[in-house]
This record gives C-alpha cells, structure tokens and sequence, in this order.
C-alpha cells in the first residue's frame, strides 16, 4: 500500500496507509493526528482500496487548504507514490511502502534521501505570528535588546532610508540570514518595490525575487511564510535567482500597521543549518510590527505635509478668488446694490459683479457654476473674466454676451461645465432693466407691495450651443427690489428640512422697507437662524438691488 512521511518545525510525521479511510487533523478524535496550528481539526481525509494504485484525497473545508503537487484541490483527488501533499504548513510525500527506499540503500542514503526530497513550508495568518514570542526565544540574551533598540531608533527622526537600512542591520543580529529586504506596497504591475536591503559581507545580494503568488498571499491575505529547502519546492524550483545563489531557507512577513499593509519584510539564507521555523517568523513578524509602526508614522507625516501643501494651496487660491470678486460695488445714481457671499468650502462656483458701462448703464450679474471646489473656482474666474473682457465692447448687447461667453465655455470647457446665471442692465434714465436669466433661479422682485418672479429666459451657459436666450425688461419704480440668489440659500439646511423658497418668500414680504444692504443682511441673518450650526453644502449668494429716487 501507502506511506505518507512529512516534517514540520523539525517534527516527523509518517503514516502507513492500510485499506480503509482516515480523517486527518489537529482533533484529538482524529485518526491521524497533526498538532500543528496551520492545519485545522478537521483537514483531510484519504480514503484507501485494496490493490488500488491511488488513493482518494478529500479537503474537508480547511482554513488554510489543502495542495497536491502545489495546486490546490477542491475536489476529491487521486494520488499516487511520489505525490507531494501539503496540509497547512505541512508538507508530505507519498511513497509506495512496497518499493520503501529503507530496502534500496543503506540509513544514511536514507535519511539524505528524504532530506533532499521532502521540503517543508508553513503559513501563518499574521495575528497568530504576532502572538508573543515563546520564552525560549524572549529569555535570549540578544533579542529584548534588539526590540528595544528597534523600537527606540522607530521613535526617532531620520530620513526613512535611514532608518529602514539601520532596522535590517538590528534584525540581522537575532536572525541568521544572508539577506533580508524591505518591499513597500506601491502602484506597479508587483505589487512592491525594494526600499531597502542588507546583506552580510561576504554574501552576494542577487536578485529578490519573490512569486506572484507569495506576494499576493502576504499582501492579501495578512500571511506569514516561512519555507525551507526552497530549491525542491515545484513554485520556486524554476527561478533562477534561487538556484543561482544557492537560497535553503526563506521568510516574509507582512509589513502591516492600523489595518493597513505597507509592504513585506523578507529574509533568506543559504546555509542549511540555519533553517527556518516557526520560533524564526514570530521573531520576524515582531520586527516587522516595529518597522510598520515607523512606516505608518512617515505615511501620516506625509500625508500632514500634504495637507499642508493643500492648505496653503486652498488659501491661496480663496485670496486669489476674492480678488477677482469686486473689492467695492460701483456707485449708481438713485440706486443701491449690495451683495453678500459665504462659502461652503475655501473656494466655491458662486461668483457676482457689477460694473458701469461706457453708455452709462449698470451692468449686474451672479451666477453658479457646476460642482464644487478647485475646480469649480478655476471655471468661475473664466466665465468672470470672460464677461469682463465684453463690458467695454461699444456694441454690448445682453444676449450677445451671454452667447459668446457660452459658446466658449463649450469649446474650451467639459462637458459638465456649466453654469446658471442672472445678468442685466439698469438704464438710469429710462429706469428700465433689461435682463437675461440663463437658467438661474428666478430672482424675487418686489414692486408695488407685490412679489414677482423673474423666470428664466434661457438655459445655462456652457450646456449647448446654438440656443439663443430671450432678453426682457421691466420698468423699475421709486422703492423697488429686485433680490438675487443662487441655489445655496434656498437649498440651506437645519439638519435634513431645506430653507426653501417658500420661507425666503414669506421673509421678502418684510424687505419693502430696507436698503439694499439691510436686505441682504436680512436673508443673511435668516438662513443663518434657521440652519444653526448645520454645515452649509453649497455657496451663498446674496445681491440685492434697490431704486431709491426717479429723476
């Protein structure tokens, strides 16, 4: 029939399989027991037929699998002699106890035997590597020293080179190793990039090459590895960096802090007495908690200085927004025009401006941009410095300007850069405002004790191209308001309840009265009432123009 020989930190196991079937695992009511941690309590199960020349190999929904020649089975599987099964971090090899090799040659050509052919690796879920280390290995004279000299360097300032080199140089005096690496996480077709490495003198750095698969398991799954007689094993046989520099014994552990992995920490060595166990990668993941932790502290320290940067950035592009909105509002016989604006974020899409036109009219507008942010100020100060550029044209006509400033926003713009706006103009001696509304909200206009809409007579600017927008007028008298807003004020909020355009309504039915600074003060201190400490999510625009005398 069958044997199944295996070894796992430095432990033999060997099972004579006679016909019948056999539950395997770390359960004490198992037929053959394996007291290892990566193997469950119930793993496996082989089941054995007389004169058969395989048998039956069943995975009984293990944690950590379970592999025949390196590919892992989800199925029942036949094996036969020369097989190699892994159960966890333990690794197998079937032979045929008929053609055993005891009868072949001689107790020493056996045991160089097995120990060139089987080959052992073991995988640890991270948590289980960080448990604390065994007094065995914590009452060594030479590794509480190293954990504190680590761990007091990792508080430290120094450039992160630096400190990564002088951390391998403090592992490489507990742990016998030739070389060790530290891979960080980043954005390349691998997954890591070398950061540092340290190499003992005398042994050649080479090439670490780590697979796919092991990259992928530690970076994914938060597992610890070590692996010994590396060159026999079917995943790494074939990497020619391995075999060129003679690699026995390897480890790698995840670099991993708050929740988060930030790279590996790798070692090998080609001595064959100094093979790996499980003792070798608790001390590893150790290290490598405290090299993580200095990581997280250089990520966090960057990420200070970044938003910094952003800061100081975000300021300077509000100063330079604020200066682009009019520091003064122009002086315009027997009118009063006033405006308000507060941000919901640094720099916001909210723009107005008023200016005095070469003809002697009052140009006036506010208008609101798509989005939020950056990126919003950058196409508030186009579509403003457009409308400028067009004041001082002797042919300026409302719906001329608003054309053109649309169709460059379309050539030049997104797509969903856009923007709705209210424009118009005040002849002082016929006292008639022409206006356009490219889709903004109707601006309130209080005339004669009333309250009237002034609907929009187009879409936003930026949108389309080729449709025109409608200019209309109304003939202001002594006491008149005409109130303009963007959406921010109707769309204020106390907790989950908008302000609305019925309660701003209701408030300028008691606005006849005011000047167009106590106005917009007045809807101001308003929103401001009702929304408490609720935080704004959109800019607030405020413009309020008022006739006081008809000539």
């Amino acid at each position: 029939m069958f044997k199944i020989v295996g070894t796992s930190n430095f432990k033999r196991y060997s099972l004579d399989l006679k016909p019948g079937k056999y539950r395997i695992g770390r359960g004490l009511e198992c037929d053959f027991v394996i007291p290892e941690i990566t193997v469950s309590k119930n793993h496996a199960s082989i089941e054995c037929k007389e004169g058969a020349p395989t048998f039956l190999l069943t995975d009984l929904g293990s944690h950590n699998g379970t592999y025949l020649n390196g590919s892992k089975i989800t199925d029942p599987v036949e094996v036969k002699s020369g097989d190699g099964i892994s159960l966890g971090g333990v690794e197998f090899r079937v032979f045929d106890s008929e053609k055993s090799p005891v009868e072949k040659t001689s107790g020493s050509d056996i045991s160089q035997k097995t120990d060139s052919t089987l080959y052992k690796s073991m995988v640890l879920p991270l948590q289980e590597a960080l448990k604390p280390l065994p007094s065995r290995m914590s009452e060594r004279p030479d590794i509480m020293p190293a954990i504190f000299e680590m761990a007091k360097m990792l508080v430290l300032p120094g450039p992160k080179e630096e400190i990564l080199d002088r951390s391998l140089q403090l592992v490489a005096k507990v742990i016998p190793a030739e070389r060790m690496a530290i891979l960080l996480k980043d954005e390349s077709e691998l997954g890591v990039s070398l950061a540092s490495s340290f190499t003992k003198a005398g042994s050649e750095l080479g090439s670490f090459s780590l697979s796919r698969t092991i990259i992928t398991d530690i970076l994914s799954n938060k597992n610890s590895l070590v692996i010994n007689d590396i060159q026999q094993m079917p995943r790494f046989a074939q990497q020619q960096s391995i075999v060129d520099l003679g690699m026995k014994s390897a480890m790698a552990v995840p670099l991993f802090d708050e929740g988060e992995i930030l790279g590996i920490l790798y070692t090998d060595t080609r001595n064959p007495i100094h093979r790996f166990n499980d003792d070798s990668l608790r001390l590893l993941a150790t290290f490598g908690n405290l090299i993580a932790s200095r990581l997280l502290n250089y990520s966090l320290l960057e990420e200070r200085q970044h938003r910094r940067l952003l800061e100081a950035e975000l300021e300077r592009a509000s100063s330079i927004q604020a200066s682009l909105l009019p520091a003064e509002l122009p002086a315009f016989p027997g009118y009063q025009i006033s405006a308000y604006q507060k941000q919901c974020l640094q720099v916001g899409g909210d723009f107005y401006d008023a200016a005095l036109l070469p003809d002697g009219k009052m140009v006036f507008l506010i208008g609101d941009v798509s989005g939020k942010g950056l990126g919003a100020a950058l196409l508030m100060s186009d579509i403003i410095s457009s409308f400028r550029a067009l004041y001082y044209d002797p042919n300026f006509d409302l719906t001329r300007t608003v054309d053109i400033v649309s169709r460059e926003l379309c050539r030049h713009s997104a797509q969903d850069n856009y923007a709705t706006l209210f424009i118009g103009t005040i002849d002082p001696k016929k006292h008639l405002l022409e206006y356009v509304n490219a889709g903004h909200n109707p601006p309130l206009f209080l005339h004669s004790g009333k309250i009237e809409h002034l609907q929009a007579s187009g879409i936003m600017v930026g949108a389309f191209e080729g449709i025109p927008w409608e200019k209309r007028e109304i003939e202001m008298h002594d006491g008149d308001i005409v109130l303009i807003y963007t959406d921010g004020v109707t769309e204020a909020r106390c907790v989950e309840e908008l302000y609305g355009e019925d309660r701003l309504e209701t408030l300028a039915g008691e606005l006849f009265h005011l000047s167009a600074d106590e106005t917009t003060k007045a809807v101001r201190d308003n929103i401001n009432h009702y929304i408490k400490d609720t935080p704004l999510t959109d800019d607030i625009t405020i413009m309020a123009l008022k006739m006081t005398a008809r000539d």
